[in-house]
């Protein structure tokens, strides 16, 4: 009665699993965002030097007493981004580790935010019918494409099959040898998990990398007020740890930061800053290439 009073009960979705409850909408998510577009001096002109985003195609998380929080790539961490980084001039590949269509947190969707909607609506097509990690696997990740960076947005969708997946393993670690930016938000660097190494003898290719993500503790807090259905069977933060990346926030804040190539944000307050710090982070690599 307390938790029905107070909006503290998940919401339950058509497909028997949960979104969050109304107190959480209220505290997390929000019609607008806070993006502000800005004009770059020297934008990328080469049309063919794409981002790849890895989304997720999986939409249920099964917590630790059986249900099942409804997901997906978070909107916000998704498409904010994606709009400083086309006016940095760049275009983008979308894919799911089968091509099966991108799952949104549609209940985050900020729809009176006229840009966000706009890129949405470009990208729609894309997101419903991607490419799949699997096939640019099979054909060793087609180096006749051109890009500059990977891109992986957060949600806790990313948590669902992208950290065990081979193929996604190996996209990660051909990006890194191949020297590409990593771009990734949130919960989103829980895929980097997919690179880990066989066996212990083997280092991480991030070891000793520093990132910013969404801290587990709070992930441990959010069942509290109905964000999620129940508590979460795993923790990528920990795992990270392990693997010798140190998370450098403690909040579910704005802290960007980026460590050689690879440039993170916390959570979806991020969004904003971390677009405009990846698009001026590539720009300046690529100019700083034509200038030599």
């Amino acid at each position: 009665m307390i938790k029905k009073l107070f909006g503290l009960n998940p919401n339950p979705t058509e497909d028997g699993a949960y979104s969050p409850s109304s107190l959480s909408l209220k505290l997390a998510t929000s019609d607008t965002t806070d993006y502000t577009p800005i004009i770059f001096s020297n934008p990328n002109r080469d049309r063919q030097l794409k981002i790849l985003v890895v989304c997720t195609e999986q939409s249920q998380l099964t917590m630790t007493n059986g249900k099942k929080f409804s997901t997906g790539n978070h909107p916000v961490e998704t498409l904010v981004p994606m709009l400083h980084l086309k006016n940095a001039g760049f275009d983008f590949d979308i894919f799911t580790p089968t091509g099966k269509p991108v799952q949104l947190e549609m209940w985050a969707m900020p729809k009176k935010d006229k840009n966000v909607m706009a890129i949405y609506d470009e990208y729609k097509s894309h997101l419903d019918k991607p490419n799949s990690i699997a096939d640019f696997a099979k054909n060793n990740f087609d180096n006749n494409r051109s890009y500059i960076a990977i891109y992986i947005p957060g949600g806790h969708g990313a948590l669902i099959g992208l950290p065990d997946d081979k193929n996604v393993g190996d996209l990660i670690k051909w990006a890194f040898k191949k020297d590409l930016f990593n771009l990734s938000i949130c919960h989103g660097p829980a895929a980097l998990l997919a690179a880990k190494p066989a066996n212990d003898t083997e280092p991480f290719i991030f070891n000793g990398y520093k990132i910013a993500a969404f801290p587990d503790k709070v992930d441990r807090q959010t069942p509290l007020i109905g964000y999620m259905p129940g508590q979460l069977t795993w923790f990528f933060g920990e795992k990270l740890n392990k693997l010798g990346v140190r998370i450098v926030n403690s909040k579910a804040d704005k802290t960007c930061f980026a460590d050689r190539k690879l440039i993170t944000g916390a959570s979806p307050k991020a969004a904003n800053e971390f677009g405009k710090l990846s698009a001026t982070k590539l720009l300046e690599f690529i100019n700083g290439q034509t200038n030599k």
